[in-house]
């Protein structure tokens, strides 16, 4: 059969049917998802932090590093609603603007290691042979090294800012996904939507991009989502050793780390910006366990046998 023919059966017969399946699929995901009281929980607070982390700080009437020398470590009140530190500077606004910066820190640090890890992954299960050992290998090495250590290293050597700390995190957080990439498309290049793929001659990158990527964003999703509140938490961890967000900035990591030094005596100071970055964290692993579940293929065949 010429290549023309094979393309023209392909053509003729999958994508409806391929269309059809995937849009059930994730319909079907998503009325899983909607079922999940707890997800549906997780999912409703993580976009109420988002909310206020961008509205918040416009709407106070102070700025994150405004300082009042007539109100430091004041208590809560309804002047300052989650009182002041101990530059009297406004907590609420403070927690507010750490939102930000936390969220921020986690979204696109786990953005930058799910870039890498796709790539990496992907190209190694697909190209396979030599180059999937010394891949892999070399992943292997870097799972042998201390990963903080080595953010502290990147933090220290190119400098403690913002952006060196979104690159530093998600550089060291990739890891993970490209094995989990790596084993998803091991199986999926043996599927007859790739055999067809390579008929018509399309190059390697080209079905991974156009074929075996769109067939991984279940798992990729899932990952990511409780990839999230790990990378909050590496974030906090930095800043509490002060590698993290630099002053007058502040992050949930930063405020912590101020406010463990008074715990005793003004423990307000810690226990908004420790509430916000618990009750966050809970949340995206709610939602990150709905959405493992929902998107679980194994469900539907463990109802498919139960049937």
């Amino acid at each position: 059969m010429s290549n023309s023919s094979v393309a023209g059966s392909v053509n003729a017969t999958t994508p409806a049917n391929n269309q059809v399946g995937r849009r059930s699929l994730w319909a079907d995901a998503f009325r899983r998802l909607a079922a999940n009281r707890m997800a549906l929980f997780g999912a409703g607070f993580v976009l109420f932090v988002l909310i206020l982390a961008i509205v918040g700080p416009m709407l106070s009437p102070y700025k994150y590093d405004q300082i009042h020398w007539d109100a430091m470590n004041a208590a809560p009140s309804s002047k300052h609603l989650c009182g002041t530190d101990e530059l009297g500077r406004d907590l609420c606004t403070r927690v507010f603007y750490g939102a930000r910066v936390s969220m921020a820190v986690g979204v696109l640090a786990t953005l930058v290691s799910v870039i890498i890890g796709i790539l990496w992954g992907a190209t190694a299960g697909f190209v396979g042979g030599r180059v999937d050992s010394y891949m892999m290998r070399m992943v292997d090495v870097l799972y042998a090294m201390p990963f903080m250590f080595f953010v502290i290293l990147l933090m220290t050597v190119f400098g403690r800012n913002i952006y060196n700390l979104f690159i530093a995190l998600g550089a060291v957080q990739w890891l993970t996904m490209s094995r989990i990439v790596r084993g998803q498309v091991l199986s999926l290049k043996q599927k007859e939507f790739v055999e067809s793929a390579r008929a018509i001659g399309l190059s390697w990158w080209l079905i991974i991009a156009r074929h075996l990527v769109r067939n991984l964003l279940g798992p990729v999703i899932v990952y990511a989502t409780l990839m999230v509140p790990a990378v909050m938490i590496e974030e906090a961890f930095l800043s509490f050793l002060g590698l993290g967000v630099q002053p007058p900035m502040s992050s949930w990591g930063s405020l912590i780390n101020e406010g463990a030094r008074t715990i005793d005596l003004y423990p307000w100071h810690i226990l908004f910006p420790g509430a916000s970055l618990s009750l966050t964290l809970l949340s995206l692993n709610f939602l990150g366990d709905g959405l493992r579940d929902a998107l679980d293929p194994k469900m539907d065949a463990g109802r498919a046998g139960h049937g």
